[in-house]
């Protein structure tokens, strides 16, 4: 068969089983996707090409049970304009997302104890404000001329079997300074006196505030309850573990005793 008639060879999705249409295949590591099943995957699933058809029908098990985590969800607090992140303080969860619908959408539902870290990235971009002579040739003024746009990114690094960052991109369009008028290099706006730059900060900074503070109870909570716990040998790898509440092993997670 030719490369044309390749091009055009009937595909199976290694997942479903579905015949996959002209365009849909998702390549994996040992077989094809279609579009429908990809869809379903983790919006934070950046792996797909390196996955072998077991992994992903693993990752599908895994959404359709988190349907029951984000049924159960009770949303206490909003943070983010388009992209938001979504918190359950009660159930020590929280989620990220930009969908009305949760349900249809399906966001990943994440425990508070499951947070590595949270990290605030601001990036600054400088764009030179140039004129045409009489000649129609672009020109830089003397001194240079400059304005700045900012964007403001949330990372949350998760411990999760299918992605390890949840990025959140607070603005839509990026905060510009001086818009209307650039500025000499040597006077350079001072961004925190603008108000649309501090409340962006501020959303970050509130972010990663709330999932740090919730991460270190989850875990003293924890402490406290092992606290009386002896350590014992785990039937399962052999360390030497404390058990936690439900007996399981911290290193191998498995039944300790």
């Amino acid at each position: 068969m030719g490369l044309f008639g390749k091009m055009f060879e009937k595909k199976i999705c290694s997942v479903c089983g579905g015949e996959i249409k002209l365009l849909g295949n998702r390549k994996l590591e040992d077989g094809n996707l279609c579009k429908e099943c990809a869809s379903k995957l983790s919006p934070f699933f950046s792996d797909r090409r390196r996955s072998t058809v077991s992994d992903i029908k693993a990752q599908l098990e895994y959404r359709e049970k988190n349907k029951d985590a984000v049924a159960a969800f009770n949303a206490t607090a909003v943070f983010g304009r388009d992209t938001k992140v979504i918190v359950d303080e009660a159930n020590k969860k929280f989620m990220v997302t930009s969908a009305r619908n949760y349900a249809e959408a399906n966001p990943d539902v994440i425990d508070f104890k499951d947070v590595l870290g949270v990290n605030i990235e601001i990036s600054e971009e400088t764009t030179e404000e140039t004129y045409e002579d009489k000649e129609g040739n672009t020109r830089s003024y003397r001194p240079p001329r400059y304005y700045y746009t900012y964007d403001f990114e949330v990372h949350i690094n998760v411990r999760n079997p299918y992605f390890d960052t949840m990025t959140v991109k607070l603005n839509s369009s990026s905060v510009e300074l001086n818009p209307d008028r650039a500025v000499a290099a040597d006077r350079k706006p001072d961004p925190q006196k603008h108000m649309e730059y501090r409340e962006y900060k501020a959303m970050a900074n509130d972010i990663k505030r709330l999932l740090t503070n919730a991460r270190e109870e989850v875990k003293a909570e924890r402490e406290a309850a092992n606290a009386f716990r002896a350590p014992v040998v785990c039937k399962c790898c052999g360390a030497t573990t404390t058990p936690d509440i439900n007996g399981c092993c911290e290193f191998c997670g498995g039944m300790a005793q």
